[in-house]
């Protein structure tokens, strides 16, 4: 139990065998785990009550304090995921009597764009890492041309086990949810990744012969961490002259969904190669539609020299 549960006078019960329930049933990571708590922890701390027992008026204040805080879109849409699972879970346990939730209306949050890189942003991003020398140039360069061809989650691509590359032709990924799925590998991805392999024992850490990463490091989970392959890259961003405000992980993931779909993929495909659970979710990357579609008719319209607004 979180110390601010503690300390507000016990306002968590069945918070933590909610969580179980999240991790043993959902799959949730600890760092989805750990944010339903701080969130749950939020409402406690509004209420001055148990969570368990609000109502559905305390949940309407609670999103209306929300909204004028002028939370992140993302933020306030997990809060209010976390609010309806929470309080969906007592019901069905029988630990309610009813789910105050139900009467609740989603709060319009507005989903921002995601932002990503050109395709001429992404190649002078990767011309500045086969420029590094060495074998932290030969791991840079396998780690960003993999991660753009396959639009892996970061958390995913550097605690990729050694043994998921050995299909030349795909890779398998065990992803959110401990869910596995299969992802195609391009040509470039792979050459990348071939020549990071003849020199990746120089990574292992001192004293071990053998790692199961496919990235290890000397850290304490033994392979790549998030945070040090980040870091990297804003600097391979500078190299490559672009703001490295722009580049991360996640925005190359984003490029590689919005580039493929602008070259034609359907969005079931590129859900299945993102591993989203829901469709919905996909479907922010349907903004490039409108830039092709629009080519479309101005390239191929017989009155396609009248200027479209």
């Amino acid at each position: 139990m979180s110390k601010a549960f503690n300390a507000t006078g016990g306002y968590a019960p069945h918070v933590e065998t909610f969580l179980e329930m999240m991790s043993a049933e959902r799959g949730a990571s600890p760092r989805t785990l750990e944010a339903y708590r701080r969130d749950l922890d939020d409402l406690g701390g509004f209420l001055k009550a148990a969570v368990a027992d609000a109502s559905p008026s305390d949940l309407r204040r609670y999103l209306e304090r929300m909204k004028q805080a002028a939370l992140a879109p993302r933020t306030a849409a997990r809060r209010l995921s976390c609010l309806r699972q929470f309080y969906k879970f007592l019901y069905a346990e029988g630990l309610r009597a009813d789910d105050p939730t139900s009467s609740l209306e989603s709060p319009r949050l507005g989903r921002p764009l995601p932002k990503f890189l050109g395709e001429q942003e992404v190649e002078d991003l990767l011309a500045a890492a086969r420029a590094l020398e060495g074998k932290v140039g030969l791991r840079a360069t396998a780690l960003i041309e993999l991660l753009y061809a396959t639009g892996l989650r970061v958390s995913e691509l550097v605690a990729l086990p050694l043994a998921s590359m050995r299909n030349k032709d795909t890779l398998i990924v065990r992803g959110k949810g401990d869910k596995e799925r299969m992802v195609p590998v391009g040509d470039a991805a792979r050459t990348a990744v071939d020549a990071y392999l003849a020199i990746r024992d120089a990574f292992l850490p001192p004293r071990l012969k053998t790692s199961p990463w496919l990235f290890p490091a000397r850290g304490r989970e033994g392979h790549l961490s998030r945070v040090a392959f980040g870091a990297q890259l804003k600097d391979i961003a500078i190299a490559a002259g672009l703001p490295p405000s722009r580049v991360s992980p996640h925005v190359l993931r984003h490029s590689f969904a919005t580039h493929l779909l602008a070259h034609g993929a359907d969005l079931r495909s590129l859900q299945q190669m993102l591993g989203h659970a829901d469709i919905s979710t996909t479907q922010i990357y349907t903004h490039v539609l409108e830039d092709r579609l629009k080519r479309l008719v101005t390239d191929h319209h017989p009155l396609a020299k009248l200027r479209f607004s």
